[in-house]
């Protein structure tokens, strides 16, 4: 069983180091058995994407979302079967991770099945809450933390990368048929749906996505209160990821909100230079008492 352990962690850190890009340079910074927790759920997440995309059909879909949530009760059961659960199943155990973490995460897939708009920022925000603030929930455990405040400001770190990920993806998920801002924003603004199959680009944009960047960077700022209350060992983590995830933002802004014509990339040497900043900052972070 430990040679099968150790395949199932060291598959997971090969699909960590293949898909996920801004991920796996914050990863670098935490001590190893820490890395390693972390390349299981982001391969968890990763699992759970890749076997709905891979279906053709809402049905087989539907399906291959059951048989996860039947995989994840075997896993919390000590009956894991595929190697990313059976690291899961240990992960969870280490760690004192709730069954209901994942649940969350799965019911976020779900709803990309059933849900291509969203009303409000309300809507929006449970949305982003299951797909990312809850995986910031589920790290928290990992990191180590001092007092239980600590997670409203994980839900908030989730929610601002969610955030800057559908600023940057707008004419990503308009290909896919979706569109994650809020149709009340939408309309406030004076944009509309066939501006956005055009690809206009126009004022209306501008100021809509001038909002859309704003409110992340709330999000991070209230995010960032986060760091005092880890380990210190763990606070390079998120404060690396919350820098990366800026410099999107920033790169957003550069190209005057335009993300309908272009692709907005942070490039690897950023990355690392953000990682050895937030490693450096965040060591000289003063613990919070709880």
């Amino acid at each position: 069983m430990a040679a099968e352990l150790e395949r199932a962690y060291r598959e997971c850190q090969q699909t960590t180091r293949r898909a996920a890009k801004n991920f796996y340079y914050a990863f670098l910074t935490l001590p190893p058995a820490d890395r390693q927790a972390i390349y299981v759920v982001y391969s968890f997440c990763r699992y759970c994407d890749d076997a709905v995309d891979s279906e053709t059909s809402a049905d087989r879909q539907a399906a291959a979302l059951d048989q996860l949530g039947a995989a994840l009760t075997r896993c919390y059961a000590g009956q894991a079967e595929t190697p990313v659960f059976l690291a899961l199943a240990d992960v969870a155990r280490r760690y004192a991770i709730p069954e209901q973490y994942f649940r969350e995460v799965l019911a976020g897939v779900e709803s990309d099945l059933t849900t291509d708009r969203y009303r409000d920022f309300a809507e929006l925000r449970q949305y982003c809450y299951r797909v990312a603030a809850v995986v910031g929930l589920i790290c928290l455990q990992i990191f180590g933390y001092r007092d239980d405040r600590a997670k409203d400001y994980a839900i908030d770190l989730g929610l601002a990368m969610q955030l800057t990920n559908i600023c940057r993806d707008v004419k990503e998920d308009w290909d896919m048929g979706r569109v994650y801002l809020p149709q009340e924003e939408l309309a406030h603004f004076g944009y509309t749906e066939a501006d956005l199959a055009a690809g206009i680009c126009n004022a209306a944009f501008g100021e809509l996505m001038r909002f859309q960047v704003r409110r992340a960077r709330e999000y991070f700022a209230r995010g960032r209160e986060l760091l005092p209350y880890l380990t210190p060992r763990s606070r390079a983590c998120p404060a690396a990821l919350g820098g990366i995830y800026g410099k999107v933002l920033d790169r957003i802004e550069a190209a005057d909100y335009d993300v309908l014509h272009r692709r907005v990339q942070v490039s690897t040497a950023v990355k690392v230079r953000v990682m050895a900043q937030a490693w450096l900052g965040s060591i000289a972070a003063r613990p919070r008492r709880p």
